[in-house]
């Protein structure tokens, strides 16, 4: 432990500590922007300077170790009007056109300007880095950079794709891609970590609104709205509530006061992509113990980012993939064909909206492979901000709406499907029905707890044995399978080399794009805390517990699905509206150019 003082107050904290880190273990809070803890730290803003006695310069709290007898000043006269002039000199290289920038009020340069007290802009000098680039999932605007380099940081150390990087050096220096290629044409994934950590307006989910707005006011369209799981634990933090309050009632009667004619669950076809997903795993199984030609491990499908991240970087293994559509364009599909047929409605005069935790969901509509008779599967994505924003513009208040119900016939869910929302839900959601389908019993769910990895804290795995199968899977006796959950890019990539060194012990591999899973999503509430995260991860684990049934295969409104519509899993109908296919694209596109 070391020993300083800081504004008088004597503390102790570990060796190796910042004084910023210091100062925050007990309770002093020192100005800073470009810092995020325990992910991010550069230096680059330099407004959390503190004086230390005996050195000449203002030091960078997030950058300097404490040292034993150190003294430290973090609010004098000096300080504070020396963050104040950095500010300023920050704000002439900023374009501030606060008024409609999508992060007006919820800008961290705006905060930090209000709570050092500036007043003014005394400076004025030309912007750096005009870049404007527009992607269907992600836009950039490098007017707005502050050059803090935490999405760098995203990209290459938390996720390991590497797309950004400071280009050029001194006041030329810009946060982009090499050659400064627009991001749809080089590997993003479009897993938005690097919006979600973007403290100005810089980057950000590419907007959708309008679009929806105008298919809401379009009298020949009937338009559906479908919220995913992780959307309704966190919508709630943009309206004043606690992180993890389940909102689903107010969120519902909230859509249907803004214009949205029909509100399905996402989940119904979670529990559907289960069902799939189970038949195509089982059928790979038993390929495999005959010899036949089955590609394992099945890898989960569900998670564009991670789709679009094995179509870049292991362009060879895209048949281990699971061709089942992710659950938002499974049930888009159903609703343009199924759900219109009931109606007796033209699937072209219907529009599907999907609220999703997500950005890289954006891109993945665009897919011409998410189409079904030449209409979209999805026609529009609105994130957990796009929404709460629109409902904001529309002067509806979740805190003040009523409650109201999904509408048929894509209403029931089980528990399962809630858990599509975490890193390890679909493993766990599957796994409950594979069992049961193969042996009749229901699984103990303390059989499915994952344990880390010692090689990569982002990957954890289980194994389960399959004992005294029924009669129709008895290839599965006394099998004992080993299941591998990702969280985040990170570890995809240390399962990846597994399978491309045909060393991979596992037989189904779940990965989501994004740390977490879709609870921490590109799209979610700002600022995403751990202490935020696990608030939102317990009101899913909550959600399943308190559910009626806890199993996929247990929804009687999917029994009732394959016994009017699509017959049987992976069947002909289920082929055409529920499965896909994917694309070959290489570290720089270069399978595309063929």
């Amino acid at each position: 432990m070391i020993n300083l003082s800081i504004n008088n107050k004597l503390v102790s904290v570990p060796e190796g500590s910042t004084i910023l880190e210091a100062a925050k273990h007990n309770k002093i809070d020192i100005p800073n922007l470009c810092n995020l803890d325990g992910v991010h730290k550069f230096g680059s803003c330099r407004l959390c300077v503190v004086e230390v006695e005996g050195d000449k310069n203002l030091q960078a709290s997030c950058m300097v170790q404490v040292r034993d007898g150190m003294v430290v000043h973090t609010n004098t006269d000096k300080v504070r009007k020396v963050r104040k002039n950095l500010f300023e000199l920050m704000l002439s290289n900023h374009r501030q056109d606060c008024l409609k920038c999508q992060r007006s009020l919820s800008c961290e340069l705006q905060n930090m300007g209000k709570r050092l007290g500036v007043t003014e802009a005394r400076y004025t000098g030309q912007t750096s880095g005009g870049i404007v680039d527009i992607s269907p999932a992600i836009s950039r605007d490098m007017a707005k950079c502050i050059l803090c380099r935490r999405c760098i940081t995203a990209c290459n150390d938390i996720q390991k794709v590497g797309i950004l990087n400071a280009q050029n050096s001194g006041f030329k220096t810009v946060v982009g891609t090499a050659l400064d290629l627009p991001i749809n044409t080089v590997n993003c994934t479009f897993c938005g970590q690097c919006v979600a950590v973007c403290p100005v307006g810089a980057l950000k989910e590419t907007d959708a609104i309008q679009n929806v707005w105008g298919a809401i006011s379009d009298k020949c369209k009937r338009v559906v709205v479908q919220i995913d799981p992780a959307v309704r634990v966190a919508i709630g933090e943009e309206f004043g509530y606690e992180p993890g309050t389940q909102v689903t009632g107010q969120l519902i009667a909230g859509l249907r006061e803004i214009g949205f004619d029909v509100v399905f669950d996402t989940n119904f076809a979670a529990d559907l992509t289960v069902i799939e997903a189970s038949s195509e795993f089982l059928t790979r199984m038993k390929y495999s113990l005959e010899d036949m030609e089955a590609r394992l491990p099945l890898m989960s499908s569900c998670s564009p980012a991670w789709i679009k991240y094995v179509e870049h970087t292991y362009p060879e293994k895209l048949d281990h993939l699971s061709t089942c559509k992710s659950p938002h364009t499974m049930l888009g599909a159903l609703a343009k064909s199924y759900y219109a047929e009931k109606l007796k409605v033209e699937p072209k005069n219907m529009a599907v909206v999907s609220i999703m935790p997500c950005t890289a969901k954006k891109f993945e509509i665009s897919r011409p492979e998410m189409t079904n008779n030449g209409l979209p599967n999805v026609d529009a994505v609105l994130t957990t901000r796009e929404i709460a924003r629109m409902m904001q513009e529309a002067g509806v208040d979740l805190r003040k709406v009523g409650k109201s119900q999904f509408d048929q016939p894509f209403e029931l869910s089980s528990g399962a499907a809630e858990l599509f929302g975490l890193s390890g839900g679909v493993m766990e959601a599957t796994l409950r029905t594979v069992h049961e389908m193969v042996t009749g019993r229901e699984l103990a769910i303390d059989k499915l707890q994952a344990a880390p990895l010692e090689e990569c804290d982002q990957v954890k795995d289980v194994e389960l044995r399959f004992d005294n199968p029924l009669e129709a899977y008895q290839y599965m006796a006394g099998i004992t399978i080993k299941v591998a959950v990702a969280s985040g890019l990170r570890g995809a990539e240390f399962l990846m080399d597994q399978i491309t060194k045909q060393e991979s012990p596992y037989s189904f591999i779940e990965v989501m794009g994004c740390p977490g899973g879709c609870i921490s999503g590109g799209g979610q509430p700002r600022p995403a805390t751990s202490e935020t995260l696990q608030k939102r991860l317990q009101a899913i684990y909550q959600e399943d517990e308190v559910k009626l049934f806890r199993k996929a295969h247990q929804n009687e409104g999917v029994t009732k699905l394959y016994k009017e519509f699509l017959k049987e899993p992976n069947g002909q109908k289920a082929q055409d509206l529920l499965h896909t296919q994917y694309t070959k694209r290489g570290k720089f596109n270069e399978y595309l150019c063929d």
